[in-house]
């Protein structure tokens, strides 16, 4: 397979943010790239990253950013070998926590040994342009095994399967976190189906939902107020089950983000200091079991 051609990589230079996040902040979702001199991507990688995107400068984003936690979700780009993930938990024990990529017929001994490493959730995906993965029924199969380990279930979707993949969702045995507001468009309104399936999945109380990726949902461009009505939403829906995050470096934008502004946002997403408390620090403490 031939991979796809390298899309923009991180802003070197982001704003700092007016925001002071609350103590215990934490970056529910970004990825890591690379070195690929140590971590080569995988063969077989949907799309290929401009350029690394390592640890160092990720503990250096979340120091300006003012985020003291994180949790690391294996890139595609590196496909099923977590090490590059692995090798940024190991960095900062406590601090760090970490999704991997499984196949789903991964035995509870492999989870068990990737949860030594900090790993606390399986993601699959139902993206076009990530390419084909494991069945619903099949994941929900292996979510046994995940409740075995202590995991939880993490999906990222095309807007359109919200609906059709929510009674399998709700069957789950575990927690299952939606990502990045389920990929909704926010141009077509908070009425939209999509969005109305999401939010009456969030009413189960084992369903998560990450308010990252207004960049991506937006189709308005930079600061992507069009997304805002949505997050908020969200997080005033679900209340002690929504997490946030940046998404850095970003993969597959045309136009990358300034992570700062992206923190901004939080003020208008969760208006208060306890909505943000909650979305920053006691859920994902809740989720990922931070200390």
């Amino acid at each position: 397979m031939t991979a796809a051609a390298p899309l923009p990589s991180f802003n070197p230079s982001p704003a700092k943010p007016r925001l002071r996040l609350p103590a215990g902040a934490c970056d529910s979702h970004f990825h890591v790239f690379g070195p690929q001199a140590r971590f080569p991507f995988a063969p077989d990688r949907s799309y290929t990253p401009a350029s690394d995107a390592p640890k160092e400068t990720l503990f250096a984003l979340h120091r300006h950013l003012g985020i003291e936690r994180g949790v690391v979700v294996q890139s595609a780009a590196h496909g099923l070998d977590n090490s590059a993930a692995a090798d940024l938990i190991a960095a900062k024990p406590g601090a760090y926590r970490g999704i991997a990529l499984v196949r789903p017929d991964a035995t509870t001994d492999q989870l068990r040994t990737l949860g030594t490493q900090g790993f606390a959730g399986a993601r699959f995906q139902f993206m076009k342009h990530l390419g084909s993965g494991a069945t619903m029924e099949q994941i929900m199969t292996f979510a046994t095994r995940l409740a075995e380990a202590g995991w939880h279930l993490q999906i990222h979707m095309e807007n359109e399967l919200i609906g059709q993949l929510a009674p399998a969702l709700m069957r789950s045995p575990v927690p299952v976190v939606i990502d990045h507001m389920g990929r909704v468009d926010a141009s077509r309104g908070i009425d939209q189906e999509p969005f109305r399936d999401l939010l009456r999945l969030l009413e189960d109380p084992k369903v998560w939902v990450k308010v990252s990726g207004s960049e991506r949902i937006s189709r308005a461009g930079s600061p992507w107020s069009d997304a805002i009505p949505f997050a908020r939403k969200l997080v005033e829906a679900g209340g002690d089950r929504v997490v946030w995050g940046t998404d850095w470096p970003h993969p597959n934008l045309k136009e990358v983000p300034d992570d700062g502004v992206l923190v901004d946002l939080i003020a208008e997403i969760a208006p208060t200091e306890a909505a943000r408390r909650a979305l920053l620090v006691d859920n994902p403490r809740q989720l990922y079991g931070f200390q």
